[in-house]
């Protein structure tokens, strides 16, 4: 049984943290649920039981093992190291330490070793990164992977609790004939499809697209994947959608990536040809795995896969695979 906290736990992020645990009934002896100031004293539910919101502070890690941490990344720079100072392992959602080599960065299915190595804080990768993951690397184990090229279309639930509100308000305004209000997204979300919400750095790249370009070869621990991604913010709620095309190290059909990740662990195929039924967000939404389908040759390259994938990212893309992660270390 693991003493378990959970730091910004009033978020989209933290409240599936908290329903996950129940969900996977990982051994809670005792939890707290920490947030900043304005959510202290709010009360979820465990397992039947209502936990009260503590502040998120030092000293609210003293007997806690494990911490699943969903804040932003000043917070974690700040509360992180100081709960591995009183003896928590840290599992870190922020970008904070992914990129930080004494700091393991982890998709279960792909490198679950690297816990191993931790020294107080796991990082868990960016959201679209994870879904990309998945199902390239038992690709990349069997065929070998040279390059690959990602156009995602994100949700609106990778920007947190406000960005779904975002497009719920702006939808209502929209059907209803009223003005649109843009509180935080730069553009008008609704009915609507912008180049993501990040800041662009001196090489043309915003910081989601660098993020799926050093995680992958982080978590892969192979510098010599060529990647490429353009990362697009589109209306839907919940669950992300990437177009992924490939070049593998290997010639392969589609019949044998299909054949190869209907086993894979954390993946579902869905390709269905002749309904013309694909991955799709709306079918994504609150599942474990990462969907796959129009898997097809890519003639764009030498030993070219095309496919479709879509995964759950307040799931699959953040607290589902934190939760894999607190499991792993059950048995270190």
């Amino acid at each position: 049984m693991k003493r378990v906290a959970i730091a910004g736990a009033t978020g989209a992020v933290g409240t599936e943290m908290l329903k996950t645990l129940e969900k996977r009934n990982f051994p809670v002896s005792s939890l707290k649920l920490l947030a900043s100031e304005r959510s202290v004293g709010r009360k979820l539910v465990f397992k039947g039981k209502e936990i009260a919101v503590e502040l998120l502070r030092p000293e609210a890690f003293d007997d806690v093992d494990i911490v699943l941490s969903s804040t932003s990344g000043t917070l974690s720079k700040q509360f992180s190291p100081a709960a591995v100072e009183r003896g928590a392992v840290v599992v870190d959602n922020t970008s904070a330490f992914r990129m930080d080599p004494n700091v393991p960065l982890v998709v279960p299915e792909v490198n679950p070793e690297d816990i191993k190595w931790h020294k107080g804080i796991i990082a868990n990768p960016n959201c679209s990164t994870i879904i990309a993951n998945v199902p390239l690397f038992p690709i990349y184990k069997k065929f070998g992977l040279k390059r690959f090229v990602s156009c995602t279309y994100q949700a609106v639930s990778g920007a947190g609790a406000w960005g779904i509100e975002e497009l719920r308000e702006q939808t209502k305004a929209y059907l209803n004939g009223e003005p649109i209000v843009k509180n935080k997204f730069p553009h008008q979300i609704a009915f609507n499809v912008f180049s993501h919400n990040s800041a662009i750095g001196p090489d043309g790249f915003n910081e989601e697209e660098a993020k799926m370009i050093r995680e992958t070869r982080k978590i892969f621990h192979d510098d010599s994947i060529t990647i490429s991604a353009t990362c697009v913010r589109v209306p839907v709620f919940r669950a992300h959608t990437e177009a992924l095309h490939c070049e593998l190290g290997e010639k392969a059909t589609p019949e044998q990536i299909r054949e190869l990740l209907s086993t894979a662990p954390g993946v579902k195929v869905i390709d269905d040809v002749a309904g013309n039924h694909f991955p799709m967000p709306i079918e994504s939404t609150e599942e474990y795995e990462v969907r796959v389908g129009r898997i097809r040759t890519d003639y764009l390259f030498d030993n070219g896969i095309a496919m479709l994938i879509s995964g759950d990212q307040l799931l699959k893309g953040a607290a589902f695979n934190a939760v894999q992660i607190a499991e792993l270390l059950l048995n270190l």
